[in-house]
């Protein structure tokens, strides 16, 4: 088996607008998906209805933080 060492860490990749603005439209969708979900919907992913209006309410620039990586 061939093994390659990496001495150093990738460099994060560029994001260009489209991608920026797909994954805006996506998350959009996600929130707006999450707050219309019933409550045996919400136990089976396991979160309360409190946290999935908290999380539907957030601004569209408030992206999880794995996002901006």
């Amino acid at each position: 088996m061939t093994q390659i060492a990496i001495n150093r860490p990738c460099p994060p990749r560029r994001r260009f607008g489209l991608s920026l603005l797909w994954d805006a439209l996506s998350l959009h969708r996600q929130r707006r998906t999450l707050a219309r979900l019933d409550a045996r919907a919400l136990e089976d992913i396991g979160i309360t209805r409190e946290q999935a209006e908290a999380e539907a309410a957030r601004p569209l620039w408030d992206a999880p933080e794995f996002w901006q990586k």
